[in-house]
């Protein structure tokens, strides 16, 4: 879905009113219930754990209040922490205040932090903080009173949750800057769609996890009234891939992927590359690897193909792969190239590798790992016109390739994700946390799904085997579509690893057996039985 700027989702909330019929106590109904939900999902505790709702005077407070109200009616003892004269609100806030009073509800008039006091921080478990003190009109930094509360919030956060409404108070919803005090939240529920500072500067680490919630705004308005070109994936966006398989489908018609991956000591990076790829739906998958390192790799999986590559000495890939016809051979027939899992930096690997992809031909190529180290200090290598390439690094890949640190990527990653992308004319998967999908045409795709559990050796290498499967199977449609659609497979993979590990970190196996419960969760949201 389109990503909106705070001017843009006012226009879209007054347009849903005008033009739908939705009345704006109707969407702050919304809002505040889908905030309550969200709590109770993830808290199975949430009745028997305290919860402070610190309330604004504006609509963002009324979503703060309409959500402790579903708390109450769920079970939970919410206590709302009013941080404004009741005189002071207006609509549908102040019409959501008297509801909460009428339901039995608590309040507690507050004029500074000393309100935070009766929190039990220390206790087991910790409070549950519900952020709902100022929303998206916030102009320049936050000052005083409520300063200081955010700063009393934020000191105690590791003692108990913060899930923050609609935008972390404090942070800038267009540009992701604070200024001053912003609330550090471990979940933010957004409501129709993302806000551009939830991935820019600091929003990233204000945010925490992002969830999306829709609260009656129709889909077509949201993309006439976005005009930019940052696009957050969610599972509408690809439901051209949710289509069922034709019944007369063969191997043939879902593409077949070519993988130059692994090396003695790496042979393991190619089995994830090319059993990912297989998993991700490609319809044959070969694998080109060091003669000496071929056995293990063709033992592991055995729907896979391998081909035998000439050997360096140390076992990787010589320079004299490139000799004769043997890649144009490899290729014939090939709708996606991924290069570079576990080829080592040997520098005449690095060599064969510059040699190949400047030999692709005209299968797309997805460039990770060890293939991107070729063009450390020769990025504008990168560029090549008429052809088709997708690279995909960490950030610590990033600043090689840049030349500048991994703190200094990590800072401005959607605009260097956009930038390099339309230097080199490639397709830059920028990996990490909210990882960037950015098009040469200064498009780009941003990805939510996935958890820290995935840090962990050869995820990355499942992520190429993943694109070029899904390139491969679906190389007619767009290709930028198609490479967010394997991020966003990749991370929903993962969250359902994680989850069924109770959150222990993961193995790149262990995402890789999650595939086939991705597509189905997948093709769930997207409707199809």
């Amino acid at each position: 879905m389109k990503i909106l700027t705070a001017a843009e989702m006012r226009e879209a909330d007054r347009l849903t009113t005008e033009l739908s019929g939705v009345p704006s106590r109707a969407l702050m109904e919304s809002a505040g219930s889908s905030v309550a939900e969200y709590i109770r999902e993830q808290f199975p505790d949430f009745a028997q754990r305290e919860i402070l709702v610190l309330c604004g005077k504006g609509n963002n407070g009324g979503d703060g209040l309409v959500a402790a109200r579903h708390l109450l009616k769920k079970g939970a003892k919410p206590l709302v922490c009013l941080f404004a004269n009741p005189r002071e609100m207006k609509g549908d806030a102040a019409a959501n205040l008297r509801r909460w009073k009428q339901a039995g509800g608590q309040v507690v008039l507050a004029k500074d932090s000393s309100a935070l006091d009766r929190a039990k921080f220390g206790a087991p478990g910790g409070p549950i903080v519900v952020d709902a003190l100022l929303g998206t009109g916030v102009r320049g930094p936050v000052e005083g009173a409520l300063q200081r509360v955010i700063e009393r919030v934020n000191a105690h956060a590791s003692r108990g949750a913060v899930v923050a409404v609609d935008v972390p108070s404090g942070l800038q919803a267009d540009s992701g800057e604070t200024g001053g005090a912003a609330i550090l939240a471990d979940a933010t529920i957004t409501f129709t769609a993302p806000k551009p500072g939830f991935f820019f500067s600091a929003g990233p680490r204000h945010a925490g996890r992002l969830v999306v919630r829709g609260i009656g705004s129709p889909p077509d308005l949201i993309e006439e009234i976005g005009k930019g070109r940052l696009r957050w994936s969610e599972s509408r966006e690809f439901l051209r891939f949710a289509q069922p398989r034709r019944a007369g489908g063969h191997k043939g018609d879902y593409g077949h992927a070519l993988i130059i991956a692994g090396s003695v000591g790496k042979t393991g990076a190619a089995v994830l590359a090319s059993w990912a790829a297989l998993r991700a739906g490609a319809g044959l998958v070969t694998v080109a690897t060091p003669e000496p390192a071929l056995p293990l790799v063709a033992v592991h999986t055995p729907e896979v193909m391998s081909e035998p590559l000439a050997a360096t000495k140390a076992g990787t890939i010589s320079e004299r792969s490139l000799e004769g016809d043997l890649l144009s051979r490899l290729l014939a027939g090939k709708r996606a190239l991924a290069i570079g899992p576990g080829l080592s930096t040997n520098s005449e690997t690095q060599t064969f590798i510059r040699g190949a992809v400047d030999l692709q031909g005209t299968a797309p190529i997805i460039l990770d790992a060890d293939g991107l180290n070729a063009y450390a200090g020769r990025a504008a290598e990168l560029k090549r016109a008429g052809r088709f390439l997708a690279i995909t690094p960490h950030p610590g890949e990033m600043a090689r390739l840049l030349g500048c640190s991994s703190e200094e990527v990590q800072r401005r990653r959607v605009e260097l994700a956009l930038q390099t992308a339309a230097e080199w004319e490639a397709w830059v998967v920028l990996k990490g946390y909210q990882t960037v999908v950015a098009a040469p045409d200064g498009s780009a795709y941003i990805n939510s799904t996935g958890n820290p559990g995935m840090a962990s050796g050869g995820t990355g290498d499942a992520l190429t085997g993943m694109l070029a499967g899904i390139t491969a199977q679906f190389w007619t449609e767009g290709w930028g579509r198609l490479l967010a659609f394997g991020v966003f497979l990749h991370g929903l993979a993962g969250d359902i690893a994680w989850s069924e590990a109770g959150e222990a970190p993961l193995m790149a196996s262990d995402l890789i057996h999650a595939i086939p419960a991705a597509y189905r969760r997948f093709y769930s949201e997207c409707g199809r039985g």
